[in-house]
């Protein structure tokens, strides 16, 4: 639910109410019962606390495994896949 913010237009009180969003905007000052106008709010920030926020840490355990790896210094050096020709060969019908 969010927080709305309030400000009576007699006395210039300045109010936050948590309210749910299907309700009505609040109507009267808690103050001096003057008539009030809800504002614009600028919404709040978000705030990450804690771990399981990074894009690595829910990467597979392959991968983990892999960076540990490769971070320690025992990768397996493999020799590189083999390219096709650039021509890519003869033409068969359904490539034509």
């Amino acid at each position: 639910m969010p927080t709305y913010e309030y400000e009576c237009g007699r006395c210039g009180h300045r109010f936050e109410k948590f309210q749910g969003i299907k309700d009505a905007p609040l109507q009267r000052c808690p103050k001096c019962r003057g008539k009030v106008r809800r504002l614009l709010g600028g919404g709040a920030g978000i705030l990450f606390k804690g771990s399981g926020f990074y894009a690595t840490d829910y990467r597979s355990p392959g991968y983990r495994k892999a960076a540990k790896a490769e971070k320690t210094g025992d990768v397996k050096k493999t020799a590189p896949a083999e390219k096709a020709p650039a021509g890519g060969g003869p033409k068969t019908g359904a490539d034509v």
